[in-house]
């Protein structure tokens, strides 16, 4: 099943994918319980991040299986950061590097709190396409990531939730990442190569801290980083799951995305705002 949050004439509504038509939910939650009988064409309708999350996680050192050394380390990204397919990622090359990075990303269904191993696969209401942007050149002053992991734009999350994407939670199956910048480079990789299982984070996680419906956790990024650029597109693409693209954007510049052509990923005009 796939779910969204799209724009509709009364603004942003969560939605259920039928075929070729979006129908309008009243609890993106409830997919089957709170369908509405207000449906919009699939084709030209402008999708937003699909999940509101009042915490979001990314992990640490989940690169590789040498990362198990360590306990899984986790750091928070502020709600703020979040944005959906075609917004922008503002950064300014005063700062330092920029990554981009391709993750599986897992959306909280319900609330989760000291969950067992048997118990995560019930919390979990779907999987999305992450991109933990982060700002390699703030490392060496911000031990705590703050400046490094929450700039404006550097979650962007989309463009849809899957409710199934077969069987990952144990590192089985693992999903195609890959990471491009459109017409440039291009990294790839798998999250079977991540060194903890979202199962195993899922356990580890909830027993320090209460995640709730809509919560997303960024699994990690096994070689998936790229460096990204004002007027690059960036595109993050993982199996099953699809294709999420965002402009980069010049925060000197103080331009921002204010439309795009979702049938056209590269189609986007830019304003400049005093």
């Amino acid at each position: 099943m796939r779910l969204a949050r799209i724009i509709t004439p009364a603004g942003p509504r969560p939605a259920v994918l039928d075929g070729d038509q979006w129908t309008v939910l009243t609890d993106l939650f409830d997919p089957v319980g709170s369908r509405t009988d207000e449906r919009y064409p699939q084709a030209g309708t402008v999708l937003l991040a699909p999940c509101e999350p009042r915490v979001v996680l990314g992990m640490a050192h989940n690169s590789g299986p040498t990362d198990r050394a360590l306990p899984p380390q986790a750091f928070l990204k502020s709600s703020r950061t979040v944005i959906g397919p075609g917004a922008a990622i503002v950064v300014d090359p005063a700062k330092g590097a920029v990554m981009a990075e391709a993750e599986l990303a897992v959306v909280i269904g319900k609330e989760a709190r000291r969950l067992g191993p048997a118990d995560v696969e019930d919390v979990i209401l779907g999987y999305t396409v992450g991109n933990d942007v982060t700002q390699i050149g703030q490392i060496p002053f911000d031990d705590k990531l703050t400046q490094v992991k929450n700039g404006d734009g550097f979650t962007p999350l989309g463009p849809w939730i899957e409710t199934d994407l077969g069987p990952v939670l144990d590192g089985e199956g693992g999903h195609d990442l890959a990471t491009r910048i459109e017409r440039g480079s291009q990294v790839e990789s798998s999250s079977a190569n991540l060194a903890w299982t979202i199962r195993e984070l899922l356990v580890y996680l909830t027993g320090y801290l209460t995640l709730g419906p809509g919560d997303v956790v960024l699994t990690g990024a096994p070689g998936t980083s790229l460096p990204i650029a004002p007027g690059h597109r960036v595109a993050v693409d993982v199996e099953g799951l699809g294709v999420l693209v965002n402009p980069v954007v010049d925060e000197r510049a103080r331009c921002v995305v204010v439309d795009h052509d979702p049938a056209d990923p590269d189609a986007f005009r830019l304003v400049r705002s005093d």
